[in-house]
């Protein structure tokens, strides 16, 4: 365990910076454009530009072509410079193309993602869709950059990277709430505010590229176009990535419906404020935060150990380092996911109700993020098993998994659309993603220990879950009684919500500290004994 805590400690740090830059700009747009129509055309025009990345390049990129090109490293004359070259040949055009027709047909797009928008709604959506798509194309580019970094060992750029994406939109939202009088009226926004708004977007993904593309000329790497696409090897890389490419599809499929449905709940409810698009992407964010700052790094560290007992036939050592990295992250995430479910909204309302969005508005993102809290170890421990399968090389699994995830979060959220009112829809969007993960754990625990002579060891991580959920029920219980007795003298302000957070949130964590230290929570003390032995250096 402690292998995986160091090296998970070391890459969380920029992580973490990654992640609090990135909720500081989701607060700062928030508070700029609101979280009704204009939030929810902004959110549906960035998320399209992401949907075509993650289904064409993201997701082969990280279990396809990071191991192509350590093979070309290894096996090539050159040390695989020509095939690098080759790949940041094809990926550029190809996604410049792609981001061209995406401009041209994006109300098209938008019609496939959204439901039963007005024509303002629609142009103001299809506009900021066409200055945010280009970005596909320096996504890309970076993308590959960032793969030849890590196959060189260098980390640093591609954690820092996205930082600089942060600073500038950050920088652009509040040049917007200074230069705009629209502010969120979607009504009376001008060709210029959504020129600055979109191209403010794509210049935050250019200058992460540029960063990246400075950072592995400093590691010998000079780009130098090549037109032989036949020494690509791009049909290796699409037997290899088909099932990896299927698994990004049918995510992508599922959070079109949630889309869909999302974006229909607004318009069922008319002129009422209810949480729609992007209530449900702010909650979905914050949802992230925890899990990308905890969970993420310990993945990325267990994944190579995995991988290479697999390959020799560890079967004790698979488990154990399964086991370890389930625990390590329980100990963290099995409090934060309680903590959202009774803080929920007095975090939304402090981050969120400023500027153009009211505590109601903050509070349907907070009702959303109480949901989501259920989510969070599920989803947690799904995302780790999943790399029980990519350790053995099984890519089909994974793909079928999340196929049944689709079709259970799409007919929940389907029947839950049909028949909760507007204003509890995307509540019930969240709660639907929650079921799909619970049962897809499930299955995927069955499929996965399958693989391992012996088992994943469930004996042990149903007793530490256990420990940990006794031992956040004091945490939870004084935080929601704090919430309570704020609400009663002060309601729900973001001063007293910062009250509630402070205290609640505070105390709670002091003796959640506790009890695990009393419970013998040994994860807990491993990680107390690596901060204190860090701040002591």
């Amino acid at each position: 365990m402690s292998r995986v805590l160091r090296a998970s400690a070391i890459m969380a740090a920029g992580t973490m910076v990654s992640r609090v830059t990135g909720f500081v700009r989701t607060a700062v747009l928030a508070s700029t454009i609101g979280v009704l129509a204009l939030g929810d055309a902004y959110n549906v025009a960035f998320m399209i530009p992401m949907m075509l990345f993650d289904f064409l390049i993201g997701g082969v990129l990280s279990s396809v072509v990071v191991p192509m090109i350590v093979r070309a490293q290894k096996s090539d004359a050159d040390g695989g410079r020509a095939y690098e070259q080759r790949l940041m040949t094809v990926a550029t055009l190809a996604l410049i193309v792609i981001a061209a027709l995406g401009v041209l047909f994006a109300p098209l797009l938008v019609d496939v993602i959204t439901t039963d928008l007005d024509p303002v709604k629609t142009h103001v959506t299809v506009t900021l869709t066409r200055y945010i798509l280009p970005q596909i194309a320096f996504f890309g580019i970076g993308a590959i950059a960032g793969a030849i970094l890590n196959t060189r060992d260098r980390f640093g750029a591609p954690m820092w990277a996205p930082v600089l994406n942060n600073i500038v939109v950050i920088a652009v939202g509040v040049a917007y709430h200074v230069v705009s009088g629209a502010g969120a009226n979607i009504r009376e926004v001008t060709s210029s505010d959504l020129a600055l708004l979109g191209l403010g977007t794509t210049a935050g993904i250019v200058a992460q590229s540029i960063i990246l593309i400075i950072a592995v000329h400093r590691v010998g790497f000079r780009f130098v176009p090549r037109f032989d696409l036949r020494n690509a090897r791009l049909g290796e890389i699409g037997r290899m990535g088909a099932w990896t490419l299927a698994f990004v599809a049918f995510n992508q499929i599922g959070l079109t419906i949630t889309t869909n449905l999302a974006t229909g709940a607004t318009a069922k409810a008319g002129a009422a404020h209810v949480a729609g698009i992007a209530s449900y992407s702010y909650a979905y964010q914050f949802f992230q935060l925890p899990y990308g700052i905890i969970a993420v790094s310990v993945i990325t560290a267990m994944l190579p150990r995995m991988s290479r007992y697999a390959h020799e036939g560890q079967f004790g050592a698979i488990r154990q380092e399964f086991v370890s990295g389930v625990r390590l992250v329980s100990a963290a995430i099995v409090p934060a996911g309680l903590m959202l479910m009774v803080l929920g909204p007095a975090v939304a309302v402090l981050v969120f109700a400023h500027g153009s969005t009211s505590v109601d508005d903050a509070l349907n993102i907070g009702t959303v993020l109480q949901v989501f809290g259920l989510a969070l170890v599920p989803f947690s421990i799904y995302q780790l098993l999943l790399r029980v399968f990519y350790s053995f090389g099984d890519t089909r699994s994974p793909a079928l998994i999340a196929l049944g995830n689709v079709v259970v979060n799409a007919s929940v959220g389907f029947v839950l659309y049909l028949t909760l009112p507007p204003h509890l829809i995307v509540m019930g969007l969240a709660l639907s993603f929650t079921l799909a993960y619970v049962l897809g754990g499930v299955v995927a625990w069955r499929l996965a220990a399958a693989k391992v002579v012996g088992g994943l060891g469930g004996r042990d991580v149903g007793v530490a879950l256990s420990r940990m959920y006794l031992a956040s029920i004091p945490a939870a219980a004084l935080a929601l009684a704090v919430l309570w007795a704020t609400k009663q003298f002060a309601g729900i302000t973001p001063l007293s919500s910062a009250i509630m957070l402070a205290v609640g949130g505070g105390a709670g964590a002091l003796i959640y500290l506790f009890t695990s230290q009393r419970m013998r929570i040994a994860e807990i003390t491993s990680i107390i004994g690596l901060v204190a032995g860090r701040v002591g250096r």
